[in-house]
């Protein structure tokens, strides 16, 4: 399961997905995702906007969106009680991405290990730094 920020981090260093990810990998983004993404291009300026739109489009037709259904809201809501007993801030869209992945049996790939770290259940991966 992509995060948002391995998306965005391909668009922004003009790289194809296909240098994030293997030939061999089982790849899904979560729904959350592609709504960021997509707001990305509505907020995009005049001279980005084409562009965004372009790689966007051509990235959902070729990735899998993982839908939020009642499993993924029912490990949601677990995540959301253990953020909150824990007194430690979260990305609301993290926790979305990471209950996603655990209901799909994903492991998260991230360029942000600390929206997800110590999430009971969610297996994370974290991409080294390219740039």
């Amino acid at each position: 399961m992509l995060d948002t920020t391995v998306l965005i981090a391909a668009e922004r260093s003009s790289a194809a997905i296909e240098e994030v990810i293997e030939d061999d990998d089982d790849v899904a983004i979560a729904a959350i995702s592609a709504a960021e993404l997509l707001v990305g291009v509505e907020l995009a300026d005049r001279s980005r906007r084409a562009r965004r739109r372009k790689f966007v489009e051509e990235l959902l037709l070729s990735l899998p969106v993982e839908p939020y259904d009642l499993d993924t809201a029912r490990i949601h809501a677990e995540l959301l009680a253990h953020v909150r007993k824990e007194g430690r801030t979260r990305g609301a869209h993290d926790i979305l991405i990471a209950a996603t992945g655990r209901a799909r049996d994903r492991t998260v790939v991230t360029a942000d290990a600390a929206g997800f770290d110590g999430l009971p259940g969610v297996q994370v991966r974290v991409l080294a730094d390219r740039g």
